[in-house]
């Protein structure tokens, strides 16, 4: 048997949102709920993601079936496989990937949300937001964010000199090295194509967040 029932009832989560979460049918998570069909170890890694409890917490194979439904039966390779694979499963988070910035609309839009990612959550600070961006043009590149690159930024709306920012001007997010220099605030590009010049800010702009990280891909 399992305690998915219970940890949903617990969490207050309905049936309908694990399953558009796990994209599967509605009719298959039931019958997991229901302990009518035993979850592959990969349905179970990612219920339990999901649901964030470790994969064990979803197992209850001492309880009492009483000629209800069987307890689950794993091959012991497979107990073993999630026994090694649980813990680095359990270290990673899923954070949006935000796509171009329409006109009009704030950078958080759910409709500027291409996917998500997953990111180890030695990343992640946990009293704290973060989305990706990837990385256009060679602005940065001594900085090596380079074209293509998946950019971990965690929001913020202040900054200090000389860290890496997601900037909204004029509805367009940019990536550039923030200074403050008196009463005036600079975006400076760190690159070898001299085409980028710093951008000494006059118009309304706002910090979106700070750079963390760089995914290479």
């Amino acid at each position: 048997m399992n305690r998915i029932k219970e940890i949903l009832e617990d969490k207050g989560i309905k049936q309908k949102w694990l399953a558009d979460k796990m994209e599967k049918s509605y009719n298959m998570v039931n019958s997991y709920v229901q302990n009518r069909r035993q979850p592959s170890l990969e349905d179970l890694f990612k219920i339990a993601n999901i649901l964030d409890v470790a994969v064990t917490e979803l197992l209850d194979n001492n309880k009492s079936t009483e000629g209800r439904s069987k307890p689950y039966k794993y091959r012991q390779s497979d107990l073993l496989t999630l026994a090694e694979s649980e813990s680095e499963y359990q270290l990673t988070t899923n954070i949006p990937l935000l796509g171009n910035v329409a006109c009009g609309h704030p950078l958080f839009a759910e409709e500027n949300i291409e996917s998500e990612i997953p990111v180890s959550v030695e990343l992640i600070k946990k009293d704290k937001n973060y989305f990706i961006l990837r990385a256009s043009g060679d602005s940065m590149d001594e900085a090596n964010i380079n074209d293509g690159d998946l950019v971990l930024i965690r929001q913020e709306q202040v900054a200090e000199n000389r860290d890496k920012v997601v900037a909204l001007i004029d509805d367009e997010a940019t990536i550039k090295e923030f200074w403050k220099q008196g009463n005036m605030i600079v975006l400076k590009p760190k690159s070898t194509n001299k085409i980028h010049q710093p951008i000494i800010l006059t118009t309304d702009f706002k910090i979106q967040g700070i750079v963390e990280e760089i995914i290479k891909m």
